[in-house]
């Protein structure tokens, strides 16, 4: 059966569904709310299925809006790069990079990587999906994005991942806690503290719980967050310690938290790329990896 599906309707659902509001999606794209309202409902009746379930105070997708969403992303990003010129996207120019990446590689790495490139190719657009490991896979094999940069991705068939660094887990503690003047301090030593983990969804847990799984003696969780940067805060807070990935730490000059070296065992990720061989990437997109390869296989991740 043939759709005439509207590409404004379809920039009317992505504008609503990602702000969660008529009235702000209304002013991104220029439409009145009753004219958004209708090519909405325009687009939901070709579909033949609710997209957005609409309250008083905002506004939600429904289940196969959530489904769909990604889809018509992809769908306005590839005709938006179709539609430029040949020639200008062959010389990069002008294009979109689409990135899927875990957050404290996207907040230690892309943003001088991006710089840099802007500089030399200023017409380049990026879009950057910022998920946990998981869902940056997930990503990459639904071809919703150039590649991505995470934990998981070798030991699916689909994809190949390239290992970049691997980086040691610390001990995030304040400066005023016991431990913190120690030059290093075992995993087993955690359980006598408060400790701070991430949810089994997470990759990270999923490494500290099989590196740790025959030890006699482990850390025992009194709070479960689910990302690292909320783990900080507790710790900042005084409220417990944490491991994690030395990448996710401060620097050394953070007046009020420790990084000390993690022992017996020592436990390591390793970060890297993982892309579907067979999907072919812009090339602006290949020519932003190869940077990005370049300047983050020359650096390394600081030490205490």
């Amino acid at each position: 059966m043939r759709m005439n599906v509207d590409l404004e309707d379809l920039k009317a659902f992505v504008a609503t569904a990602e702000m969660q509001s008529f009235r702000a999606a209304s002013e991104s794209i220029h439409l009145s709310q009753p004219a958004l309202t209708r090519r909405i409902q325009k687009l939901e009746a070709v579909l033949g299925v609710p997209l957005l379930e609409r309250t008083t105070r905002r506004v939600s997708l429904t289940a196969v809006g959530r489904d769909f969403l990604p889809r018509a992303r992809r769908l306005l990003d590839d005709l938006e790069t179709s539609l430029l010129s040949v020639r200008e996207i062959a010389e990069r120019r002008s294009g979109l990079v689409s990135i899927a990446c875990i957050p404290t590689a996207a907040y230690y790495f892309l943003p001088d990587v991006i710089a840099e490139f802007t500089k030399e190719y200023p017409s380049i657009r990026f879009r950057i999906v910022d998920a946990g490991a998981n869902e940056v896979l997930q990503s990459v094999i639904n071809r919703e994005v150039d590649f991505g940069i995470t934990l998981l991705g070798a030991d699916d068939p689909e994809v190949h991942f390239e290992p970049l660094i691997e980086e040691p887990f610390y001990l995030a503690c304040r400066r005023d806690h016991p431990l913190a003047s120690r030059d290093e301090v075992t995993w087993a030593e955690l359980s006598d503290h408060r400790f701070i983990t991430v949810g089994r969804a997470s990759g990270n847990r999923l490494i500290m719980d099989l590196a740790l799984s025959g030890a006699p003696v482990r850390p025992r969780p009194y709070y479960e967050v689910q990302h690292l940067s909320t783990s900080l805060g507790l710790v900042e807070a005084g409220l417990g310690i944490a491991a994690l990935p030395r990448m996710s730490l401060p620097a050394d000059s953070h007046p009020l938290i420790a990084a000390i070296p993690l022992k017996a065992p020592t436990v390591n990720r390793t970060v890297g790329i993982v892309r579907v061989p067979q999907a072919k990437a812009s090339p602006g997109a290949e020519q932003f990896l190869q940077m990005l390869l370049t300047r983050w296989q020359s650096e390394a991740v600081p030490e205490t």
